[in-house]
């Protein structure tokens, strides 16, 4: 008998087509199921890429793109349709829908317009500025420009410029802006005051956020009809460079970097707003000027976390409505009634007081003791004063003390009521 090959080929495995009886079955049916499966899954998804209506659905934003939005060039005419006789043109961006280029061709399309506003954007400089020659308010607020460059184009037209939240390091070429009656330049990068020396028309400036140092009186003292300058969250250290703004109503330095208030005394009598918050002025650094100018416009005063652990520097401030003194160390009661003639004097004018977060604030009867201190008030911290906040009510209505006695007494009555039914019940 003969033997195999060792190259002879093995015999095939049995397939389907080779196999008999039940296992034959069983297979065509498993490949039926599947085959069914595969063709139902299809279906499935071609159902969803249609709609209702059969069209595709756009499916394209689902897949990431490998393109940064600052890269793709979009213009304003991209995202607003605007016709050529406009004259107030406003784009705040949205998602998907921001302008990353002003375009060379609005200020030719539209020249008359006098209000642009293209808000919260990714537009990186100012372009196609040229050709207006209407343009009164421009807005290019929370974007990210580098510089004013290109702003001599519509300075002469120019009264109300907003380029805050960007990060421009350089503000002198505000200065070909000579009508500019309000300027923002909040958060952004400046170090300096520069350009503003000749704008004797401004009336509000917003500088806040930035990181400047000195109150420029070079710069400053041009703006003689100036009535708002907001320089807070700087850091500055001296309140100064104010001299020539003799109409100044509101006054804001909060969080830099004062130890104490001075050189005020040419705005003693228009100050009617003073912002000092966030700042490490002391008792003394707060009575040499308070002690000695009355500010008999100064309605709203902010001291509000800064190092004092008295009001006695406030209490020449008889015109006072509202005193924000949160986040300091003032201890007593004592230490508050210094104030006290401006809220129990006839025609006190003091509304709202605010000690939270001071040592004071925890004492017993907190608000109920500054009521009958100072009873002008209408607002003590957050909770606006109300009748039932000290005993004796307010405006006729009875005291929560007095509302507590009621209760108790109607409790009390009610408790022998039921005794003697009780009783009457027992004797029969």
């Amino acid at each position: 008998m003969s033997t195999p090959s060792e190259t002879e080929p093995l015999p095939p495995e049995p397939t389907a087509a080779t196999t008999g009886g039940d296992n034959d079955g069983t297979n065509n049916l498993n490949n039926n199921d599947d085959s069914d499966e595969k063709k139902s899954n299809n279906n499935d998804n071609d159902n969803n890429k249609k709609s209702t209506n059969g069209n595709e659905l756009p499916l394209d934003w689902t897949k990431p793109s490998n393109t940064a939005p600052c890269e793709v060039i979009t213009l304003p005419r991209d995202v607003c349709p605007y016709a050529e006789d406009e004259t107030d043109l406003t784009i705040v961006g949205t998602h998907g829908r921001k302008l990353t280029k002003m375009g060379s061709d609005l200020s030719s399309t539209c020249p008359d317009l006098s209000t642009l506003v293209l808000r919260s954007h990714l537009l990186s400089r100012m372009e196609g500025l040229g050709q207006f020659k209407k343009l009164e308010v421009l807005e290019l607020y929370d974007n990210s420009i580098g510089t004013l460059e290109g702003l001599e184009a519509v300075g002469s037209t120019l009264r109300v410029l907003d380029m805050s939240y960007n990060v421009i390091r350089d503000m002198e070429p505000v200065k070909h802006c000579p009508n500019l009656t309000e300027l923002y330049l909040a958060q952004n990068k400046l170090k300096s005051i520069a350009g503003l020396r000749n704008l004797s028309k401004l009336r509000k400036i917003d500088l806040g956020a930035n990181r400047i140092r000195i109150m420029d009186e070079e710069e400053l003292s041009g703006l003689t009809n100036l009535e708002e300058l907001w320089l807070g969250k700087n850091k500055i250290e001296e309140i100064d460079g104010i001299k020539k703004l003799t109409k100044l109503r509101r006054l804001d330095v909060q969080a830099n970097r004062l130890t104490k208030i001075q050189n005020l005394s040419k705005q003693a009598e228009t100050l009617e707003e003073l912002y000092l918050a966030d700042n490490g002025i002391k008792d003394d650094g707060a009575a040499a000027t308070f002690r000695t100018l009355s500010f008999p416009q100064l309605t709203v005063l902010d001291m509000c976390k800064n190092r004092l652990t008295t009001t006695s520097p406030f209490s020449n401030l008889l015109s006072l409505e509202e005193l924000w003194l949160t986040g300091n160390d003032i201890k007593t009661f004592a230490d508050v009634r210094y104030i006290e003639n401006l809220g129990a004097r006839e025609g006190a004018c003091l509304e709202g007081i605010y000690l939270d977060h001071n040592p004071v604030s925890k004492e017993f009867e907190y608000r109920k003791v500054l009521l009958k201190m100072l009873p002008s008030l209408q607002q003590i911290d957050a909770d606006r004063v109300d009748a039932n906040m000290f005993g004796g009510g307010v405006g006729g209505m009875p005291s929560l003390e007095e509302r507590m006695k009621g209760m108790q007494q109607a409790a009390f009555d009610l408790a022998l009521q039921q005794q003697g039914r009780q009783k009457s019940e027992g004797d029969t």
